[in-house]
Parts: C-alpha cells; sequence; structure tokens
C-alpha cells in the first residue's frame, strides 16, 4: 500500500487455507501472472504476458526473477514450495535498479518465516485424495540471548493425477517432495546483525503428462521424470555505522535438474508404423552472488535533509553444465558460464511534505562464455542498464497516487543447437533459416506506468489500481524448428529470434473489503493486451498484430471469507482466466475456465484445522499445449493439438498444532 509499484502480497493465511503446497496453486490470487507448464511442477512464470515457456537444450536468459530468501532461482522455479512461507511477493514490471538482467518483467520473491525471539514450535499434517499426504514441522526462538534460531522440515507426497495403462500404475506423475530450511540470526550488538540462512529442496518427481488421445490416461512404457535437488546457503549482515547502513549478503547455491520424457508416448509394438524414443536433459547449475548496499540514515540524508539514497554493488556468477541422452542423436554436452556485475544507485527525493520523486539507476557487465561438443563457442560480452523514474503523490492520508518510467533487459544469447544443424542439410532455404536464428540480440523494455492507492471507510477498504504500457524493442521470441527423423520420429530444435517490436498494455486492479467484523471479501483483476507490432518468423510468417504466447486478455480471483463463529470460517473464492496462445509457434489455444475453490475451517488458539478442495468442479483445463507436429502412428503422424492438463478436483485436510 506504501510502494509505488504493483505489487501482489500472498501470505501466510492464504495459503494454508488453500492447502497449498506449492507456488503454482497460489499464483491465480495474482492479477496478470501466468505459468507453463510442460513440467512436473511449474518452472517457467509469465508476468503481463513475458516470460519463458520452457528450456530444453538452450541456455535460458530468464524474464521473471525468482528469489528464494534473496537467493537467485530464476528460469528453476520447480523448487516453489509455501511450507512455513511468510508470504510470496509479486512485483510486477521491469526490475532493472533492483534485480538486473533476470527481470525483465517483473520478480517473485518467497520469503520464509524468520527465527523468533520467544520459543515456538508448530506441526502440520495433511492428507488427502490421490494418496495424497504431508507431515511438517517447525521449531524456533532462542538459544542465547543473542542467538536465534529457525529449523523447518516437511514432507510431502502425492500419486498425481495421470495414470499409466501399459505399466499399470497410477503414481507415474507422482509428486515427492522434501522441503527443509535452517535460519540463525545473531543479535552481535544493537547495531550489528547477522544472518545464515541454509535451504534444501528436494524434487523427486515423475513426469508422464501427454497422451495421442488428450486424456490424463498415458501408455509410455518408459515414463519421464523431472526431479530438482537444490542445496543454498546464505549470509547476510546489517551494520548501523552511524552516518549509514550497511548490508551485504553472500550466496551461494548448487542445482540438479533431471527433466526426462517417453517421446512417443507409447509402448514398443503399440503401432506397426511407431517409433520408440526417450529424451533426457541432466543439468547443473552452480551459482554464487555477492551483494554490498549502502543505505542513508538520519544522519545522511542529503539535499536537506530532504533526500534518502542507496548505492549498491552486485555480482552473479552462474556455471550451468548440461548432458542431453536422446535416441536420435548423438550424446550432447554443453557449458554455459556467465557473470554479471552490476552498480546501483536510487535517491528518493520529497519535493514538498506530499510529492516525491524516485530516481533509480542500474549498470550491469555481462560475459558469457558459452561452449558444446559441437564445436560452437559463443562469447560475448555486454553492457546494459535499466532503471526507474517516478513521482509519488500522497494524497491526505490515505490515497498514494504515483507514476513512473522504468527500463529492463535482457542479454543477448546463441541458438547452438541451431548452428550445430547448419550442417546437417544441404537444402539452401533451410541453410538461410537455420542461419537466421543462430544467435539473437539483446532485449530492452520501457514500462509507463501510473497507480493509485487508497484506504477508504475508515481503513475496512484497500483498494489499489495500476495502468501500464510496456514498449518492447528487440523482443526476444522462442520457436521451434522440427527435423524429420527415421521412423516418423520429429526432433525439435529450440531456439529464440527477436520480433522488432511489441507492446503490452493493461491494468491490476485488487480490492479487499471487510464488509462486516465476520466478512472479508475481495476481487482481484488483470486485463492485459500483448502482441507483436512488427514481426515475420524464420517460416516468413508475419504474426504482426497476434497476441502474444501465455498472454490472456483477463485474469480475476473474487471470494470471501465469512466467520460463522468464532472459531469456525468457511471460505469461498472462484479464479477465471481467458483463453491464450499456448506458443508463437503454432496457433493452439487453451480455453477460458473458471475454478471454485472452497476451505472450511476451525481455529483455536493452538489448533488449526481446515478442509479444503480446489477447482471443486472438476473442469478440464490445460496448462501446456503443442500443436506443430503429430506423434500418432494410428493416422500417419497428422499434424494435431496434444494438451496437458491441469489440477483435477483435489480435496484434503490440514491440522496444525502450535506450542
Amino acid at each position: 500500500m506504501e510502494t509505488a509499484a504493483s505489487i501482489s502480497v500472498l501470505d501466510e493465511s492464504l495459503i494454508f487455507e488453500s492447502g497449498a503446497q506449492h507456488l503454482e496453486e497460489i499464483l491465480g490470487n495474482a492479477p496478470n501472472v501466468n505459468y507453463a507448464s510442460g513440467t512436473a511442477r511449474a518452472r517457467y512464470f509469465q508476468i503481463r504476458g513475458v516470460g519463458d515457456r520452457s528450456q530444453f537444450q538452450e541456455p535460458l536468459n530468464p524474464s521473471v526473477g525468482l528469489l528464494l530468501d534473496g537467493i537467485d532461482f530464476s528460469g528453476i522455479g520447480s523448487l516453489g514450495t509455501t511450507f512455513d512461507v511468510e508470504q510470496v511477493e509479486i512485483l510486477r514490471g521491469p526490475q532493472g535498479t533492483l534485480h538486473g538482467a533476470n527481470a525483465l518483467a517483473g520478480l517473485i520473491s518467497i520469503n520464509s518465516n524468520t527465527p523468533s525471539d520467544e520459543p515456538y514450535h508448530y506441526l502440520e499434517g495433511s492428507v488427502g485424495d490421490y494418496d495424497t499426504y504431508s507431515l511438517g514441522g517447525v521449531s524456533t526462538g532462542p538459544i542465547t540471548d543473542s542467538l536465534l534460531y529457525r529449523v523447518a522440515l516437511q514432507q510431502f507426497y502425492s500419486d498425481g493425477y495421470q495414470k499409466n495403462d501399459f505399466t499399470g500404475d497410477d503414481d507415474n506423475a507422482d509428486r515427492d517432495e522434501l522441503t527443509s530450511r535452517i535460519r540463525l540470526r545473531w543479535l552481535a550488538s544493537e547495531r550489528h546483525t547477522l544472518d545464515l540462512g541454509m535451504t534444501y529442496i528436494d524434487m523427486d518427481n515423475g513426469y508422464d503428462a501427454f497422451s495421442l488421445d488428450n486424456t490424463r490416461t498415458t501408455l509410455s512404457d518408459q515414463p519421464g521424470k523431472d526431479t530438482q535437488e537444490s542445496f543454498a546457503a546464505s549470509l547476510a549482515t546489517n551494520s548501523d555505522l552511524h552516518a549509514a547502513t550497511l548490508e551485504t549478503r553472500l550466496s551461494v547455491a548448487k542445482t540438479d535438474i533431471t527433466y526426462a520424457y517417453d517421446e512417443d508416448w507409447t509402448f514398443e509394438g503399440f503401432d506397426p508404423d511407431g517409433y520408440t524414443s526417450y529424451d533426457q536433459y541432466d543439468r547443473k547449475r552452480h551459482s554464487i552472488s555477492a551483494e554490498l548496499r549502502l543505505l542513508s540514515n538520519a544522519q545522511s540524508r542529503l539535499f536537506n535533509d530532504r533526500s534518502d539514497w542507496v548505492i549498491g554493488a552486485y555480482h552473479l556468477g552462474n556455471k550451468e553444465d548440461l548432458d542431453r541422452t536422446y535416441t536420435f542423436a548423438p550424446f550432447f554436452t554443453s557449458k554455459n558460464d556467465t557473470d554479471s556485475y552490476a552498480l546501483f544507485a536510487q535517491l528518493d527525493t520529497a519535493l514538498t511534505d506530499q510529492l516525491t520523486l524516485i530516481t533509480g539507476l542500474r549498470w550491469e557487465y555481462r560475459d558469457t562464455d558459452y561452449s558444446d561438443n559441437n564445436g560452437v563457442d559463443f562469447n560475448p560480452d555486454d553492457d546494459m542498464w535499466g532503471g526507474r523514474l517516478a513521482l509519488e503523490y500522497q494524497w491526505r492520508d490515505n490515497t498514494l497516487v504515483y507514476g513512473s518510467v522504468s527500463r529492463g533487459y535482457r542479454a543477448e544469447g546463441v541458438n547452438g543447437a541451431i548452428l550445430a544443424n547448419v550442417e546437417s542439410t544441404d537444402a539452401p532455404d533451410v541453410i538461410n533459416a537455420l542461419e537466421s536464428v543462430s544467435t539473437f540480440d539483446e532485449e530492452t523494455l520501457i514500462n509507463y506506468e501510473m497507480g493509485v492507492k487508497s484506504r477508504l471507510l475508515d481503513n475496512r477498504l484497500q483498494a489499489r489500481i495500476a495502468l501500464f504500457y510496456m514498449d518492447r524493442d528487440d523482443q526476444q521470441v522462442r520457436g521451434s524448428l522440427l527435423i524429420p527423423q527415421d521412423g516418423g520420429a520429429t526432433t525439435f530444435v529450440d531456439y529464440t529470434s527477436n520480433a522488432a517490436a511489441g507492446n503490452n498494455y493493461g491494468t491490476e486492479i485488487e480490492i479487499d473489503w471487510r464488509a462486516t467484523n465476520k466478512l472479508l471479501l475481495w476481487a482481484n483483476v488483470g486485463l492485459l493486451k500483448a502482441e507483436f507490432d512488427d514481426y515475420v518468423n524464420v517460416f516468413e510468417e508475419d504474426l504482426s498484430g497476434r497476441e502474444q504466447a501465455h498472454a490472456p486478455k483477463y485474469q480475476y480471483a473474487t471470494g470471501g471469507r465469512y466467520d460463522l463463529t468464532e472459531h469456525l470460517f468457511l471460505r469461498i473464492e472462484v479464479q477465471g482466466k481467458d483463453s491464450y496462445y499456448f506458443s508463437d509457434r503454432h496457433s493452439e489455444q487453451s480455453d477460458d475456465y473458471n475454478l471454485v475453490n472452497a476451505s472450511l475451517g476451525w481455529e483455536q488458539a493452538r489448533w488449526r484445522v481446515v478442509l479444503w478442495g480446489r477447482n471443486l468442479t472438476d473442469e478440464d483445463y490445460t496448462v501446456r499445449g503443442f500443436g506443430s507436429f503429430g506423434n500418432d502412428p494410428r493416422n500417419g503422424y497428422v499434424t494435431e493439438p496434444y494438451y496437458q492438463f491441469g489440477e483435477p478436483r483435489v480435496y484434503g485436510l490440514t491440522a496444525a498444532y502450535a506450542f
């Protein structure tokens, strides 16, 4: 309510009352935020129609930043479990000052609970359909007068929502997820604090999502997997230096991902004209980051005590190794190392008692070193910059009005698989097509935004409204080329290219109304228009004026929570989303859909129990779709659409005890 930007905060009560285990189960509450599946858990996110939808062989330059307790996990969002999470913050629009190249469209920040200075212990367990269960515990409090701790551990399991008729299994898409965190806070003195955090998340999930008949029943003889094992540690300090405040953070993270699938979606011998193929990607990412911020205080404000400031420096080093094992291609391995160095500053100046000018600037140098066993080497270095200029006006004591212009950026890159395939054909038109998308340029985005945030009716009503227009230059667009193989198989070669320009504009409206002491109502709406201004793809198709992928025209979440008695409450909400293109490569679209969620809860001083259900009408809706190939030998591999379905009707019971 006090920040001049479009922000959604999804808090701990929403997570618990929804029975949510993962970020994907609560994102529908935030306007103009979407995700793409094609994975066991949502890994790729879109904000205001901007964001990635997949990653196969090529390196990824994320458009949406993802932070877990301040540690960068952009592009690998499967680890977004929500146990012992205090809140999820979604910042829409470029975060060029705050976060740099990984936050062209915005930022999702997952913040777990911090150590408490009072002893507190917590147990939570859930049971649900599809053989779902979880068990978790939290312990926090002081070790000494100056040392606090918090430990959280949870194991979650579900059979998943598919079944495999060939193997006879109903857990071929199971979810086996372990979340553990340790946090220590040392109150070294009244002016110095040190925080140490360690996180280990192990997502050992199955992946068997697609069938030739577009049902939840598969026939794969080699069901895939989508696992992510991540370990991260961070050390943060906060020091009062009298004339300023010094904040530092050092973090390291190690992630191993295996993504594999049965490419033919069937079994050997399914059809005389069929083929058999398996594709597996083993990706290892190691990162280290360091950040230093110096912030003004009462002794160091500038311009007659009217300007607060922050200056800082940042480094992020990522080393990513990929091994691909594929039936129809030789073993592939690549290395992609990037080092980013940034300097940033922000100045908040009170022009009057009500009017504040905010100026921010970030310069970033990025050095990339990509190589693979196909002989491709790509070593660019880039200077990029982003920033923000905003005016905010505090009208009376209850309304904030703001306007801003911000600039974001996304680094250039190489399509290694494209370069490797240039010599595999003698056809001049194919060679020209491949060479035209061998590399891609940096994208820049300028976001113009106006907003109003107001507290009304004696603070019983909170309203947040934002209008935005995003102007994208050299817009990076994902596509794929299809290379036929013997026996009917088709190899995908993913690539990124540039559209000349695009624009995304719309509004976000969020309203929370305490109608009575017992009744809370809310309505969140996102309206979006996202289209290409000028884009002719590698196939010479003119897509100018077409809507961009994964950019629904509207999204909404509305509902209420009513206290039936002092301890008993009922919560009902409806979430909806318009149809949208799955890809810029083809014309298949999702259906629009509306989901009904509800929970009945009982709360007492130490106990919380909630009976929850999601998608109560059991509506079939899709979260990923393909439409540029055929995979069914029974009809001669004619091109047709294939879909991955979202969560069906699920229900469960969660109980928690605090002591």
